[in-house]
């Protein structure tokens, strides 16, 4: 009890320097706690462009190459998505079928299907599953749908949307596996030849579809079963079909007449990250030729100000906060020995009364730990207010994420290259694209533990130099002192 009331009583007669100690210490452990919240937000909303690039859940993503020149199918001269444009002689746009008839453009609507990659055989997916460190593996297929329509004067204007076949056996895996339902439900183990679809919320609202409507795509008619809606940051596909429906929808591009017996995207889930790299050798070797992406490479190629704020969060930001906590444990180390050249009568005096050396030494320490703690706790306070001030005053950060490959399409108005087999001159992968992310500073549990570490570390670390000096004190020497 006597060790107590001492402790409060020496904290009370020295308030001013405790208060300087606490301070020192809790501006050291703020500014750490702030750098880690901005540092965790930044990386959260680069995990967020990331993870919508390839799918939540997914460690590893196999995409075919770029798709070929496209070959319409001889055996569907009658399907529209079969039939290329041309210019033809009076300079008026074409439509033609692989067999050579072609008929004015004017007035009519022609439907292009296309492959974002080539095509990968399905049996590699169970292959790839099977791998030394995959826990799981999906297929999929990407696809852009390019409605065109030519007016009688010869303009003409185009519509498009982007269709993913999911694997319905394995929701966990690829990016509808990120998406919240927000009304009617989700594929179904029985959906998987089934005419249904699910619809992104950005699209049904720019269509006016709804549970219940009908969507067309390539003559086939879909039932929407449920609208889904992704993160923010995300540019999702609109409208998601099961894979098997996906795989005998007629294309225009990519090699031939449809995807059967062939995904264009593989997702992978790898048993820890530690295997993601070993992986991901494993896949290159059994799929040659095809495009092996993991966070780690998807992240040297995303750009813009996220990739710039998690640079400067992991470098700037970590050096910063190290040398702003060694300053306010160097100014605390200074302060408590200072305390101590001040106390040697004090504690001249207590080793004539009987206290031993340790006894004195550890009422330093523990007076010295109970600075920590009060500076851990205005610290932690420090760094909730600058995480809240970052979150207020910071711009959303940009991202400059790849777009997928493939896309022959033909905008509004483009001028189409003669005699090229039905192909549009501009034919060519899409372009990257910007993406806004929000900054959400975060202060975890962890965080707040390293803060308290951090504290009481240094006012140990103060409190062991302090005791350092009293243990080399002489009483006779501390009592010449009293006057």
């Amino acid at each position: 009890m006597f060790f107590v009331t001492y402790l409060r009583r020496e904290l009370h007669r020295r308030m001013r320097q405790a208060i300087f100690i606490a301070l020192g210490l809790a501006l050291g452990v703020g500014l750490v706690v702030t750098v880690a919240a901005a540092s965790a937000g930044v990386k959260k909303a680069e995990s967020g462009v990331l993870s919508a690039l390839y799918g939540v859940g997914t460690d590893v993503t196999v995409t075919g190459a770029p798709p070929g020149p496209p070959k319409p199918d001889s055996k569907s001269q009658n399907n529209q998505s079969s039939w290329g444009l041309q210019e033809g002689p009076n300079g008026q746009a074409e439509i033609c079928t692989s067999s050579g008839k072609c008929t004015n453009a004017a007035g009519k609507t022609i439907d292009q299907l296309t492959a974002s990659y080539s095509g990968i055989s399905a049996s590699k997916v169970a292959r790839a599953a099977r791998l030394p460190g995959v826990t799981a593996a999906a297929g999929g297929i990407t696809l852009t749908d390019n409605t065109t329509t030519f007016s009688r004067s010869g303009s003409s204007s185009q519509s498009s949307f982007t269709l993913d076949g999911v694997d319905t056996g394995d929701p966990s895996l690829g990016p509808l596996s990120s998406a919240s339902l927000t009304s009617g439900h989700s594929f179904t183990a029985a959906d998987t030849d089934a005419r249904v679809a699910v619809v992104d919320a950005g699209y049904a609202k720019s269509e006016n579809l709804e549970t219940g409507s009908v969507l067309t795509i390539d003559e086939v008619k879909f039932a929407v079963v449920g609208i889904v809606r992704q993160a923010e940051a995300t540019s999702p596909p609109d409208v998601y079909i099961p894979l098997a429906r996906a795989q005998t929808m007629q294309l225009y591009a990519g090699g031939a007449g449809s995807l059967t017996g062939e995904v264009t995207t593989i997702y992978v889930a790898a048993a820890s990250a530690a295997s993601i790299p070993a992986v991901g050798k494993e896949i290159s070797r059994l799929l040659p030729g095809t495009t092996v992406t993991t966070e780690a490479t998807l992240a040297r190629e995303v750009a813009g100000s996220v990739s710039s704020a998690a640079k400067l969060a992991s470098d700037l930001g970590r050096w910063l906060a190290v040398l702003v906590l060694i300053a306010a444990f160097a100014v605390a180390c200074l302060l408590t020995m200072a305390a101590v050249a001040r106390r040697v009568a004090e504690f001249g005096t207590l080793k004539a009364l009987g206290w031993q050396t340790r006894r004195i030494v550890a009422q330093v320490l523990v007076e010295s730990a109970s600075l920590g703690v009060a500076g851990a706790a205005a610290g932690a306070g420090l760094g909730f207010a600058g995480a809240a001030i970052i979150s207020a005053v910071a711009p959303d950060l940009s991202a400059m994420v790849p777009g997928p490959s493939g896309g022959f399409s033909l905008a509004a108005g483009q001028a189409l290259g003669p005699g090229q087999g039905g192909i549009p001159r501009s034919a060519g992968p899409a372009a990257s694209r910007m993406v806004t992310v929000p900054l959400h500073p975060s202060v975890t549990a962890g965080v707040i533990v390293l803060a308290v570490i951090l504290a009481v570390a240094g006012g140990l670390l103060a409190g062991s130099l302090g005791s350092w000096r009293i243990a080399r004190l002489r009483p006779a020497d501390a009592l010449s002192r009293v006057a």
